[in-house]
């Protein structure tokens, strides 16, 4: 008498099906992890991206209004309190060495940190004075 085809599969496969499921759906979740990871880090990248893009612009402007003949305290002031309100914890000011000054904006950039063991380079000095810890830096040199 000849055996119906699932009794016959049951007697051969053994479960092997099942652990083919498994790791399939094993692949199937490392590679989604993978996916969010890398979103994640994409969001972060553009996000630091942004904030240096404003850094940027404040300290070009600072420098573009002391540079003037009639740069004064009350420019720096206002771009002080711009620097502030679009930048986490952002300072700007005004650092001169010599003959050439240089428009600093500091922010906060406490979530990359790295931890206490990594080993990692250390950040380059921002316009002649090195950046405090857990901060980012963008300076731009002008000439009064």
């Amino acid at each position: 008498m000849a055996q119906a085809p699932s009794e016959r599969c049951r007697s051969k496969c053994g479960g092997s099906s099942l652990i083919e499921v498994m790791l399939a759906v094993a692949v199937l979740a490392v590679t989604a992890l993978g996916l969010i990871a890398g979103q994640l880090w994409t969001a972060r990248e553009a996000r630091a991206m942004s904030m240096r893009e404003q850094a940027a612009w404040i300290a070009d402007s600072v420098a573009e209004a002391m540079s003037a003949p009639s740069g004064n305290e009350a420019a720096l002031a206002w771009w002080n309190l711009r620097a502030a309100t679009v930048l986490p914890r952002g300072d700007a000011s005004v650092v001169a060495t010599g003959g050439v000054s240089a428009a600093r904006v500091t922010w906060s950039a406490s979530q990359n940190l790295p931890r206490t063991n990594d080993v990692i380079d250390k950040p380059e000095p921002c316009g002649g004075v090195s950046a405090p810890v857990g901060f980012s830096c963008i300076a731009l040199a002008f000439v009064k």
